[in-house]
């Protein structure tokens, strides 16, 4: 009767876990999706504005991809600090490509990638 019950619970436990991994991995494959097609929108974009939002669409997958982190207990502090490091980052990056569009739109008085030269070249 003993041995009956501890079987129960190491199935129900195994249960759980294959269920708990199945979650992440249903959660992988959507922030992969996520970032393909923010890597897509950002080779193809024609104006500062689609870029903006696919980097954004990038930092997201990123977010996505540290859920299943939290699940486990060994390993929660870890994905907190990655999680605040990655806030940190994103917000930063935000701020920096609002100001250079802005200055970028006050000069050429458009937003179009055509017109972003590398390093000052004249092209």
């Amino acid at each position: 009767m003993l041995l009956a019950g501890a079987s129960s619970a190491v199935a129900s436990s195994a249960t759980a876990a294959q269920v708990e991994m199945s979650e992440a991995s249903l959660i992988y494959a959507t922030a992969f999706a996520v970032l393909l097609v923010a890597y897509l929108t950002a080779v193809s974009s024609k104006d500062l504005i689609r870029l903006l939002i696919s980097l954004e669409m990038m930092f997201g997958a990123v977010f996505l991809a540290l859920i299943p982190l939290f699940s486990l207990p060994a390993m929660q502090s870890t994905a907190f600090a990655i999680l605040i490091l990655t806030i940190f980052v994103s917000s930063s990056e935000l701020l920096i490509l609002i100001a250079a569009i802005t200055i970028f739109d006050r000069r050429k008085r458009s937003i179009d990638a055509e017109l972003v030269s590398e390093g000052g070249d004249k092209v």
